[in-house]
């Protein structure tokens, strides 16, 4: 009889302990509806997209926001792949690239323009050239301009660097400033726009590339659309009105409907709060218009 009474209470006693366990679980679940939301793409976006997790998670407790970077082409990659809620993109999508995503995710790619930015020349800042027009940096990336002197600068071999080509910048600038024809093989890849920086910031013969709000320890010339033209600076006035010559958005991309977690957070970034981030991190707000 004691042992009846024993396996009761133990059966008792676990019955309790499954309750509580689950009743734990389920309210866990329930206190913290709200997940995790990921970032991955453009290495340029990086810094700011790290800034609104930071911001929007202070102000939203019970979200995390995950950002990672690897370059546009692999955020892109990621979506297509279900590997990211947001691909954070410094070029526009492809239509193969949306139709790709169409077919593995079962849903429209949505384009979401988030911020601007200037895509900056950085030279070292002991460097005397002060600006430098599309058509002196399109003969400098391609190989036809190899010394200092035939632009105005101290007589020296001209020592490029440029972003690897799975970036957003490095497509971007290869459209717009060498208009599409190849880069110099001399021209030396690198890891992201902060080792451009880094590597600039070091070489005095240098020049290279990248997103505006990673100016720091170099200086970013102005550009001139022609010769002849003045040289405009990558200041927020120039690229908002689209005065500076190498303008370009930056985007956001989903595929299909966002869960509600993730299209709050997009919809932040576009408030008047979300933008003034942009300016803390050196880039800048969408015209208002």
């Amino acid at each position: 009889m004691k042992t009846r009474k024993s396996a009761a209470r133990a059966r008792l006693v676990l019955s309790t302990a499954s309750a509580t366990a689950l009743a734990l679980l389920f309210g866990t679940a329930a206190a913290d509806p709200k997940g995790s939301i990921t970032l991955k793409g453009s290495d340029t976006m990086v810094i700011l997209g790290q800034r609104w997790a930071e911001t929007y998670m202070h102000h939203n407790a019970g979200i995390s926001v995950q950002v990672t970077g690897g370059g546009s082409g692999t955020g892109i990659a990621a979506l297509i792949n279900g590997g990211t809620d947001v691909c954070q993109a410094s070029r526009p999508m492809t239509n193969k690239e949306k139709e790709q995503a169409k077919t593995k995710r079962g849903g429209e790619v949505r384009e979401i323009p988030v911020a601007l930015d200037g895509l900056a020349v950085f030279l070292n800042e002991e460097n005397t050239v002060a600006e430098l027009s599309l058509a002196q940096l399109s003969s400098i990336y391609r190989g036809e301009l190899t010394d200092w002197k035939d632009v105005g600068g101290t007589p020296g071999k001209i020592v490029c660097y440029s972003r690897e080509n799975n970036s957003g910048t490095y497509a971007y600038f290869k459209e717009h400033v060498l208009q599409k024809k190849d880069f110099a093989a001399e021209v030396q890849s690198l890891p992201g726009t902060g080792a451009i920086i880094n590597a600039v910031s070091k070489d005095t013969a240098s020049i290279g590339y990248g997103g505006i709000g990673y100016a720091k320890g170099v200086k970013a010339i102005k550009v001139r659309a022609k010769d002849g033209d003045p040289g405009i600076e990558p200041s927020m006035e120039m690229v908002v009105n689209g005065t500076y010559p190498i303008s370009r958005k930056l985007f956001f991309y989903v595929t299909g409907e966002p869960r509600p977690e993730v299209k709050a957070f997009i919809d932040w970034v576009l408030t008047e709060e979300g933008q003034k981030v942009c300016e803390q991190v050196g880039y800048y707000p969408l015209r208002k218009s």
